[in-house]
């Protein structure tokens, strides 16, 4: 139905040489086949923690105090005891949290009234920046004033916190007043580089920020109402010899863009006159308002110039099961504010490109080489197979396409580029464990590591839960790992209904 410019495939093929499946790029971590965790200290003597995940370079651990008050930040120091099998008999001091991390600072970040968004963390690995989130409660059914969105939430005060992780410095802090940006699992905030977008849902606006080596959030551009920097006073001055619409029904800018991109793909798909009137007639004014009640619901980069925005109905913007309600992709060119491709989320060209170019879509920064690790079907053969087997399996194409792009755009800094995630090392089972970073449902059996190279080797296995198993399996449990990106250790965390966390550390004995 819809068709894209070729500048959208220019995008992906210009921005990366994807290898052809089955093309190793991963060879130089084969040492890691055996060189794997070995040992478990279960139910560890640990601070009464939230642990987010390490930094993608390995230097901090991320964690947040229980009442979301504080940030408390570790580094990892490795003991001098070494042990063979699984009967290793440590010292009981060993067996403590602080035996491998040391606690650099504790900070401050959220006041009475604000808590720390506990999903919520980016890295700016080139200056050692990490960004947090604290907010007060969410409210529903707020009126929708000032240009909101009806029936999106509101939450009145949203702060963004960059420190310096070394000392944990607050370098500086963006507010968002009585606005909704969705902080789960970063959906609403995209990092690449040195630039940030920051999804205003409410107000439909995405936000464009710099983040400067001295440490300074610097407000680049706003997009939404408006694209270019002087399209507000341009309207402005146009309208003040005029009575000024009270009523806002002017559309957005983006919206406006979207709109116009469409109408120009279906009037040129035809060249008889009379058959573009017809066209129009069925693609466009008969869609026209569901095009113009589409809202942005996520953001992210795929370089410095295009964004790729996902839009939808306000009830699938903020609905947990957005997958059952139809969205539809655009490629935005910052620059020129023009929007260079759409496509609904059912298109066999945007999922051939997402096939062929799914590395494109993890972007993050163009100096992240932990990035090249990240198994994929596009650079992993393994990966590759079960995509294709998925696809054969599938009930229908466009049901398939459809599940497929649900993921489109990716949450930014979501996968783990630990080694022992790498598909052309280890085969595990994904419905409990995977570099993807969400809970997962919790066993009492060992997940099991089996080497690619030796079929049915056991490598080796970690269990999440308590040494001797559950006393209890009626309560639900799920588990969080949080693999170190290079060390041969791990840290998994049960968490039970009504009970402590139990929190284990597999490491290489």
């Amino acid at each position: 139905m819809f068709r894209s410019s070729n500048v959208a495939s220019r995008i992906f093929e210009r921005q990366i040489c994807t290898p052809r499946p089955g093309t190793n790029v991963h060879s130089a971590r084969q040492f890691y086949e055996n060189l794997v965790p070995s040992y478990t200290i279960y139910d560890v003597d640990c601070p009464d923690n939230s642990f987010r995940k390490f930094t993608d370079d390995g230097q901090y651990l991320i964690s947040f105090s229980r009442n979301h008050q504080d940030l408390i930040v570790y580094r990892l120091k490795w003991f001098s005891y070494s042990c063979k099998g699984e009967d290793c008999d440590l010292p009981s001091r060993v067996k403590r949290f602080d035996s491998f991390f040391t606690q650099l600072y504790s900070v401050t970040l959220a006041n009475s009234n604000e808590v720390i968004c506990k999903d919520f963390f980016l890295y700016v690995e080139s200056t050692q920046f990490g960004l947090f989130a604290t907010s007060t409660a969410q409210f529903h059914d707020m009126p929708a004033i000032g240009g909101a969105i009806p029936g999106v939430p509101s939450i009145e005060r949203i702060t963004f916190h960059l420190l310096r992780l070394e000392d944990g410095a607050i370098l500086d802090e963006k507010v968002f007043q009585n606005d909704f940006v969705n902080l789960a699992h970063n959906m609403g905030v995209f990092l690449y580089d040195d630039l940030l977008a920051i999804v205003s849902l409410r107000y439909q606006t995405v936000h464009i920020l710099q983040i400067r080596e001295s440490g300074n959030l610097v407000d680049v551009r706003a997009i939404g109402a408006y694209c270019r920097e002087d399209d507000e006073l341009f309207l402005n001055s146009n309208t003040q010899d005029s009575q000024p619409n009270s009523d806002n029904s002017f559309l957005s800018g983006i919206k406006q863009r979207l709109l116009s991109f469409i109408f120009r793909g279906i009037w040129n798909e035809e060249i008889n006159k009379s058959m573009r009137v017809q066209g129009l007639k069925k693609k466009f004014y008969f869609h026209f308002q569901d095009y113009v009640d589409l809202i942005i619901w996520k953001v992210q980069f795929l370089d410095r110039h295009h964004l790729l925005i996902k839009f939808g109905s306000v009830d699938g913007g903020v609905s947990r099961s957005a997958e059952h309600h139809p969205s539809f992709f655009a490629v935005y060119n910052m620059d020129t504010t023009e929007i260079v491709a759409f496509y609904q989320n059912t298109s066999d060209e945007l999922y051939l490109l997402f096939e062929q170019f799914c590395d494109h879509f993890y972007a993050s920064s163009r100096n992240s080489l932990y990035m090249n690790f990240i198994s994929s079907h596009a650079n992993n053969i393994h990966a590759y197979e079960q995509l294709q087997s998925m696809k054969n399996k599938a009930s229908g194409l466009s049901q398939f396409v459809k599940k497929m792009l649900t993921s489109l755009p990716f949450s930014c800094q979501s996968l783990s580029p630990s080694p022992y995630f790498d598909q052309s090392l280890f085969r595990f089972d994904e419905k409990l464990i995977s570099a993807t970073d969400r809970h997962r449902p919790s066993t009492d059996h060992p997940i099991k590591f089996i080497s690619r190279r030796q079929p049915f080797t056991l490598k080796f296995k970690m269990k999440p839960g308590p040494e001797a198993g559950s006393t209890d399996g009626r309560n639900k449990k799920v588990s969080s790992f949080l693999f170190h990106p290079f060390l041969p250790l791990a840290l998994s965390i049960q968490q039970t209904m009504f009970l402590q966390p139990s929190l284990n550390i597999h490491f290489r004995g």
